[in-house]
């Protein structure tokens, strides 16, 4: 018996919806990759982690937080933080109760270029959604499907860009 025919009608669908979805995951981080690196020289990654930085508390992660939230392994995540810090976007504190533990803070610089590329990251995002939509009708019958159970989502809002309210040193 071939390895075909011992696959359901299911698992094939499901292997084809994959595709299409990592299809649009590639045009859509192309396109804020780039969007975000003309506009605001900021790479992905690094607008992503000023975004989680600037909305947790105190506008600081432990590295390993980060690193998981960004689904980057430690060393990445640690030469990710140094472009942030040499920008003077972010910068490094000890953990007061283990000293092993490091965490990395927004500055005002940090919050002040997030609030600037969020709305170019909103806009590129919808843009490219808009056309993927638009080339693809399976993706746009995901998207019209799953958008509006998004906008009901409670969702936090935003943090705002708050000057002079770096944490102080220890």
């Amino acid at each position: 018996m071939s390895s075909a025919a011992q696959i359901a009608p299911s698992d094939i669908g499901d292997a084809l919806m994959w595709n299409q979805l990592l299809t649009l995951y590639a045009h859509v981080e192309h396109r804020l990759g780039t969007a975000l690196q003309r506009q605001h020289g900021l790479g992905l990654s690094e607008y992503r982690a000023l975004d989680l930085l600037a909305g947790a508390d105190d506008g600081e992660l432990r590295m390993q937080d980060l690193a998981s939230r960004l689904g980057l392994n430690q060393s990445s995540v640690t030469r990710l933080v140094s472009r942030l810090n040499a920008a003077g976007f972010t910068y490094r504190d000890l953990c007061p109760d283990d000293k092993r533990g490091v965490y990395t803070v927004i500055t005002d610089a940090g919050r002040a270029r997030h609030h600037e590329a969020r709305t170019t990251y909103a806009r590129i995002l919808s843009a490219a959604l808009d056309e993927a939509a638009q080339q693809n009708p399976l993706i746009g019958t995901l998207l019209t499907t799953a958008r509006p159970l998004f906008l009901t989502t409670s969702q936090p809002a935003p943090p705002e860009v708050r000057t002079g309210i770096d944490r102080p040193e220890r």
